[in-house]
């Protein structure tokens, strides 16, 4: 099969790679209906994460079930299904606690790599969801960004205890940010502040729901939020970039006993005690559950109450993968779709 490898940082081409097999009586071989090139994706392409050498590439993924192995019960062949970036049994106290990303017997796709034409699923009674029948072509975008990154915004927007009559400042204009824009809507937040400098991530935060952009950044982006909420600042602050300076700028944001719900993948981030003391600001998240929300996510785009597919403005080939890589590390594009 076709499948994406980054050879080196920068270095990313479409080879031949094996075709997956039924390894255990618990997996899955999918086809992939549609990939994509995700934000995380960018750190390893970029030389930030150590060991990129020979990497099979990609964690998010629908597609139809062509195999299933022998204690396979939930989904079947022809069943068009959406699975998260972390494979789950979904039945172990992790799991049943709402915390499939951390099962303990959980499998990380991105050492899989779904950026291919195949893919096999581990675990796919407790990873796998399937749609209500075969989805029109229209609804595939949407259900490829609940694999991860509408996943991954939900969790932040429920981490940071995003409801009615709340504020939220968003950090970061990526997909997941964007995502975790449209989920505060969804959760009834009364005013939605998106941290923005470029104008179509503009644009389409307040499509998802943004009530207000903010394109300083920093301290003074902080400054900002505190002046737009009487001196307080946001009762929620979702942090989805993963840096030192956005998880800063997230926490400065946060009215005291508020909370912030960090999903950006962290890299070199530390957090000083006496501030979170200082201030009584809850700091949760980590890798999303998305296993959690994916019959909610599937409901609410079959009924097209939400169009989460938007973040998906640039569309390639697989066989052109190496494009869409060079097109967000450049900001060109927000997210790329690879057919497939």
């Amino acid at each position: 099969m076709r499948g994406v490898v980054m050879h080196a940082p920068g270095d990313v081409r479409v080879g031949e790679r094996p075709d997956p097999v039924i390894e255990e009586p618990t997996d899955a071989i999918i086809r992939l209906s549609a990939t994509c090139i995700c934000g995380s994706d960018l750190w390893p392409y970029r030389g930030e994460d150590d060991g990129v050498h020979d990497m099979a590439m990609g964690h998010e993924y629908v597609g139809v079930v062509e195999e299933t192995g022998s204690a396979v019960t939930t989904v079947k062949k022809g069943d068009f299904v959406i699975g998260s970036f972390w494979t789950s049994d979904n039945t172990c106290e992790i799991c049943q606690a709402g915390y499939q990303s951390y099962c303990i017997h959980r499998t990380l796709m991105g050492t899989i790599g779904t950026q291919a034409e195949f893919a096999r699923v581990p675990l796919a009674d407790g990873t796998l969801v399937a749609t209500h029948g075969m989805p029109d072509a229209d609804l595939i975008p949407s259900f490829l960004a609940a694999s991860d990154v509408l996943g991954t915004g939900w969790f932040a927007a429920v981490a940071a205890e995003a409801g009615p009559g709340k504020t939220v400042a968003v950090v970061g204009d990526g997909a997941v940010g964007l995502c975790g824009v449209l989920a505060a809507k969804q959760l009834g937040a009364e005013r939605i502040i998106a941290f923005s400098r470029h104008a179509d991530r503009q644009a389409l935060a307040r499509q998802f729901g943004a009530t207000d952009i903010v394109e300083t950044r920093g301290d003074e982006g902080a400054a900002a939020i505190k002046e737009m909420t009487n001196g307080y600042g946001a009762h929620s602050v979702i942090e989805a970039v993963g840096t030192q300076e956005a998880m800063m700028q997230a926490i400065a944001s946060t009215r005291s006993g508020g909370h912030v719900g960090f999903v950006g993948v962290s890299h070199g981030v530390s957090i000083p005690g006496i501030m979170l003391f200082g201030t009584g600001v809850h700091v949760h998240g980590g890798a999303a559950p998305v296993r959690r929300f994916l019959p909610q996510l599937i409901d609410l785009i079959e009924n097209h109450a939400i169009d989460p597919g938007k973040v998906f403005d640039l569309t390639l080939p697989l066989a052109d993968a190496a494009k869409g890589y060079e097109a967000m590390d450049q900001r060109k594009a927000i997210k790329t779709l690879l057919t497939v």
